[in-house]
């Protein structure tokens, strides 16, 4: 199984504080995804509603051609204020691991992702990763770094 990389960071004119209380809200995640993906959240959570290990988390979402897909993940590790990782346990890949990392710097935070991941199906997979997956990945983390500037500004 071929498996990638994506790591990105971002710098927030937040605390920490409020950036954990934002990104650790699992309804959040919605305020940060592209629109054309329909993404809900379809755990019975409330707003105040804060990650913690085994969490589950279910969703809906439309990654290709309006097609809905449920996607499930689970919360393994969280250490507050520092970092939290969720992992696919049913969905459209064969390996989901997202790690979300904060640091707490002059001026703000630094907002770290480092995501691997993996497709099914072979030789199959890696041409829909070259041709379509890892645009959309690139695509939607662009969007979340331009939707959390406008919703937090940018650091100097």
């Amino acid at each position: 199984m071929k498996t990638y990389v994506l790591k990105t960071e971002l710098a927030i004119p937040i605390s920490l504080d409020k950036a954990w209380d934002f990104f650790s809200s699992p309804l959040n995640l919605a305020k940060i995804t592209p629109k054309e993906m329909s993404f809900v959240v379809t755990s019975d959570y409330s707003a105040d509603t804060k990650m913690y290990p085994g969490m589950i988390i279910t969703y809906i979402i439309s990654p290709l051609l309006g097609i809905k897909m449920n996607w499930m993940t689970e919360i393994t590790h969280v250490k507050e204020g520092q970092y939290f990782v969720d992992e696919q346990r049913f969905g459209p890949y064969a390996l989901w691991h997202h790690q979300h990392h904060f640091k707490d710097v002059e001026g703000g935070v630094i907002m770290t992702d480092i995501l691997n991941y993996a497709l099914p199906f072979g030789i199959i997979g890696r041409l829909g990763n070259a041709i379509l997956v890892r645009k959309q990945i690139d695509q939607i983390f662009e969007y979340r770094e331009k939707a959390i500037k406008e919703l937090f500004g940018q650091m100097k």
